[in-house]
């Protein structure tokens, strides 16, 4: 069996890693049946630098093939990555094509793979916002439904399937194999030092106080969609929470965003941010740094769905910039960690409170066990079983 897999983006990473150990694990087993493996990264993220950075840490080998897609619209990205996509599927002439997650990569490579008659393996299908506004939620949608076999990471995306009337023997319930990755590293990423992570990479010349950091005593923060920080008034208000209330109570550590930045700057909003003495600001940081503050942290704001995630299994409070979520089982209401309290900062303030008067209170949802890669890899190998 010969299996390409597809990345495109740092999310994608991730959830990459432990696929691809998987299948290096099974073909040491002695099983007859060994399996041929290319990874694709079609460089949707062009920073070189950081995704090398997270192939390092994540010891991912590096792509058999990249195709240097770069930057651009989403039209951009999509056409060519699928005019570049469709010459390797030609040439290496793969049984399956295995994509992840819900980034433009995930939507081209799904499409070529399928008009070029190839079965089409979608790693965390099924999950929905509900929010058509949200790209990512056109290419959850389109991949779905193009593909062949969908591996799900909770029974609420099987329901979400079963909905929009996929068939029942295409869909397994997998679990969460981003939670692979969390537990293979969180080990390595305990090791870490919280304050030397702060300092080594702080933005400008900052210097970081011996008090500044306490075991968890400091709130951590990511924000990138374009709903929070592409609005004026509105990341003018979030900015001035932040400032103003959440770094006057305890440090808060942000590790910021290229977006944001640019974002602040162009508002008017950078000198206010970079003089709040406890607001610590850091340079894009690896998987192991950011994994290492979201384990001690009091709590966490972000707009991101995978720490949304791990904060769940790390019992990390976490306040969710946002207004709909494609992981609900990551809500409070589901026995998470998350609230969601979109970009209002009344509903975020009144949350924010409540959280600090909480305890952390780690939950495992259903097979987020660290083998969901074997349970993948075993679907496909399985699959000519359930037609």
């Amino acid at each position: 069996m010969k299996i390409i897999s597809v990345v495109g983006a740092r999310p994608n990473f991730m959830k990459i890693s432990p696929f691809i150990k998987a299948i290096l694990a099974h073909n040491h087993s002695g099983n007859k049946s060994k399996i041929e493996h290319l990874l694709v990264h079609t460089g949707q993220h062009y920073d070189i630098g950081m995704s090398q950075a997270f192939f390092k840490a994540l010891d991912i080998p590096d792509p058999d093939i990249n195709l240097e897609v770069g930057s651009g619209s989403h039209a951009e990205q999509v056409g060519n990555t699928m005019i570049a996509f469709e010459k390797v599927l030609r040439q290496e002439k793969p049984d399956w094509v295995v994509v992840v997650g819900d980034v433009n990569a995930t939507l081209a490579c799904s499409v070529t793979a399928k008009k070029e008659g190839i079965r089409v393996c979608h790693i965390e299908a099924g999950l929905r916002s509900g929010d058509m506004t949200m790209p990512e939620e056109i290419n959850r949608l389109v991949t779905d439904r193009l593909a062949d076999l969908l591996l799900t990471p909770d029974r609420l995306s099987n329901e979400n399937l079963r909905k929009e009337g996929v068939a029942e023997n295409k869909i397994v319930f997998v679990g969460n194999i981003m939670i692979d990755t969390m537990e293979a590293n969180r080990g390595q990423a305990a090791q870490l030092n919280v304050r030397t992570i702060c300092v080594e990479n702080l933005m400008g010349a900052a210097k970081l106080k011996s008090d500044d950091l306490k075991n968890r005593n400091y709130a951590l923060m990511t924000m990138h969609r374009p709903s929070n920080v592409d609005f004026p008034a509105i990341l003018r208000a979030l900015t001035h929470f932040l400032c103003e209330e959440v770094a006057k109570e305890m440090p808060l550590i942000w590790p910021i965003h290229p977006r944001s930045q640019k974002r602040l700057q162009e508002f008017g909003l950078w000198n206010e941010v970079n003089k709040t003495r406890n607001l610590i600001l850091l340079n894009p940081i690896g998987y192991l740094e950011m994994l290492r503050l979201n384990m001690d942290a009091r709590l966490l704001l972000t707009d991101s769905g995978g720490l949304q995630e791990e904060c769940t299994v790390l019992g990390t409070p976490c306040l969710t910039l946002r207004w709909n979520t494609e992981r609900p089982v990551t809500l409070r209401e589901h026995g998470g960690a998350s609230v969601l309290v979109g970009n209002d900062v009344e509903k975020i303030r009144t949350e924010y409170k409540n959280i600090l008067a909480n305890k952390r209170k780690p939950m495992r949802p259903e097979l987020w066990d660290g083998h969901t890669a074997e349970r993948c890899l075993r679907a496909i190998m399985d699959y000519k079983e359930k037609i």
